[in-house]
């Protein structure tokens, strides 16, 4: 199926540039998120007609993008986990825990789906993720993964956390019957 691109694509081409993918690749991705449109005469006519347009909003988005690139670079992310004495984690950390990490630093506009971790972080150590903040913006955030302490602290309840947990215990035995 013949397109034309409206942004850059990894490993296809550039902005203006006519390509031809598989129809499914098509369909499923580049058409529905907005990123090409088909190679058809009106069309061909339609984006010269607009090509500047769409050069001056990508170079807009892309001097944002590397604004927001420039508040990644300064940053590492720690993330906590348990694991065993093997250091395997109990899970795993995910593009959502690192999209979580960057915005209690402050750092808001990524989304899950602009994060690539190139193998499963289910270990303990340092890792770098690629962040694509926009099509031609991508940057190597590091990642470290410590284990957490098994420290919880004192467990004692004062009375009047005791006299709340009998209440929700009777709360439960009256609504239940």
């Amino acid at each position: 199926m013949k397109l034309i691109l409206l942004e850059k694509v990894d490993k296809l081409g550039l902005i203006g540039d006519t390509v031809d993918v598989k129809a499914g690749y098509a369909r499923n991705f580049l058409l529905p998120k907005k990123k090409a449109m088909r190679a058809t005469e009106a069309n061909i006519a339609f984006f010269k007609s607009k090509e500047n347009e769409i050069r001056e909003k990508n170079e807009k988005t892309r001097v944002s993008a590397e604004s927001l690139a420039s508040k990644i670079l300064e940053e590492s992310i720690t993330v906590v986990r348990q694991a065993s004495d093997s250091g395997v984690l109990f899970g795993s950390v995910t593009s959502r825990d690192i999209v979580n990490e960057l915005d209690q630093r402050g750092i808001s506009g990524i989304k899950r789906q602009d994060i690539v971790i190139d193998r499963p972080i289910k270990t303990l150590g340092d890792y770098l993720v690629k962040i694509y903040v926009h099509p031609e913006v991508v940057v190597d955030l590091p990642v470290r993964v410590i284990v957490a302490s098994q420290d919880v602290g004192s467990t004692d309840l004062d009375f009047d956390e005791i006299e709340n947990i009998e209440n929700i215990e009777n709360f439960d035995e009256e609504f239940v019957a």
